[in-house]
């Protein structure tokens, strides 16, 4: 560790001297006569904090969620973004109304849709924000926190109400960069459930058509087609979600759990200082587009990043194979349809790259196609009951090792560590509850 700073000039008392944050406040103890190397002339410490309050409000939680929506909204507006016309809606809720009339030959769950909807961009982005603040803010939370912990124990209490600066600073560029890629996604998705997880209250289908517009102009298929399979999508997905109750806390665990381990890249938070103008909050968020966390998970990471991964494989697994059942022997497109859709979640778009390297994870099934697989063969050999009933608890669920082996998931057996009575039961219990069973909120 260097030493203490002395008392001999306006570095030596600077207090994250040998730290990262060291060039960053270099002479910040010097006030208007030592200045800031890199800010203009006449700008001292006092002059920086006025600065940077600018854009930084006084809010609840690690970040400013109202600045954050404000951004996503001003991205998600670069392009037109029109209000769903009637004919809109009208299309919208002629296709999940036929589309729950399929899925009921295809699955035990009964329909969970209550309502369904036509969104704008912008409507996405103020309808799901309540969900995505819950994914966010342990991100967000260990970002602001990590600046601070960074700093060996004495000199964060010499820096006193510095360290509160930092992580307010850190929290206002996080939320800059949280809006700019939920305004991303908004350009890419197609629904409220599409990213794996429900962002929306249970029972309300939702479909953003201007994006399934732009989806459908790439590809030889019909409007109304696409407009059809993504609803069975929605609808799908409404399905599963309402009547596992335990399966979103299950999802968003995972993702709390990942944010828990959360570390700061401060080896790239010092290099990115080097010569930062600190005047310009454009340039700091430039700066840290890339993202403030350290890109190597803990062990106790990994295992919360292989549950969220193999869970959300699982629930698109379990979309993709309930909806080929109910779309091949009624659309003669359902076969070229399917594969671009999996080849658009394997991948994911730009705007979900972004937010994957933002947050450092990935709202991603790799093992879509696996998935699949296993639930068509578990369907194959126990029925749509005895594969939905997987679903009873997350213990039944098939792992990463499963999934290696996705044919041969307990062929030649219908429990794992249940008697048949057990199983059945609990299967009923399942298939019993209805939207009301499930928590209002995601």
């Amino acid at each position: 560790m260097n030493e203490m700073p002395g008392n001999s000039g306006p570095d030596d008392q600077n207090p994250f001297k040998g730290t990262p944050f060291e060039q960053f406040f270099s002479g910040a103890a010097g006030g208007a006569a030592g200045g800031f190397p890199g800010l203009p002339p006449g700008m001292d410490l006092n002059s920086l904090m006025a600065q940077v309050q600018k854009f930084m409000q006084p809010h609840d939680g690690p970040i400013n969620w109202d600045n954050t929506l404000d951004i996503a909204r001003h991205t998600a507006a670069q392009k037109p973004d029109p209000t769903p016309t009637n004919t809109q809606q009208n299309a919208v809720a002629d296709a999940v109304r036929l589309a729950d009339h399929w899925l009921d030959e295809t699955t035990s769950f009964p329909s969970a849709v209550v309502t369904a909807t036509a969104w704008s961009r912008a409507e996405w982005i103020v309808e799901t924000a309540d969900v995505w603040r819950k994914l966010v803010e342990p991100m967000a939370a260990s970002a602001s926190t990590g600046l601070a912990a960074a700093l060996p124990e004495e000199m964060r209490a010499m820096a006193g109400p510095l360290i509160g600066m930092l992580s307010q600073a850190s929290g206002a560029m996080v939320a800059q960069q949280v809006g700019s890629a939920l305004g991303g996604l908004a350009d890419e998705v197609w629904g409220a459930t599409d990213v794996g997880i429900p962002l929306n209250a249970s029972g309300k289908a939702a479909l953003v058509v201007g994006n399934i517009e732009a989806f459908a102009a790439g590809l030889d298929v019909s409007s109304e087609d696409v407009l059809l399979y993504l609803a069975l999508r929605e609808a799908a997905h409404q399905r599963l979600f309402a009547h596992v109750p335990w399966l979103s806390e299950h999802l968003i665990g995972a993702v709390r759990d990942y944010a828990t381990g959360i570390e700061i890249d401060t080896a790239g938070i010092e290099e990115k200082m080097r010569g930062l103008d600190m005047s310009d909050p454009a340039k700091m968020q430039e700066a840290f587009s890339g993202g403030l966390l350290n890109p190597e998970p803990s062990a106790k990471q990994r295992a919360a990043l292989e549950r969220l991964e193999v869970t959300l494989a699982l629930v698109e697994g379990w979309v993709d194979e309930v909806v080929a059942q109910a779309a091949t022997p009624r659309m003669p497109s359902a076969a070229k349809l399917q594969e671009a859709v999996r080849r658009r979640r394997a991948s994911g778009g730009p705007a979900e790259q972004t937010f994957a390297n933002l947050v450092g994870l990935e709202l991603r099934p790799r093992r879509l196609r696996d998935a699949s697989t296993l639930w068509g063969a578990l369907r194959t050999r126990q029925g749509i009951e005895g594969r939905d009933g997987v679903w009873m608890h997350p213990d039944l669920l098939p792992t990463a090792t499963d999934l290696d082996d996705p044919l041969g998931f307990r062929e030649g057996s219908t429990t794992t560590e249940m008697s048949d009575e057990e199983f059945d039961a609990g299967l009923r219990d399942l298939l019993d509850g209805g939207p009301g069973d499930r928590p209002t909120e995601a």
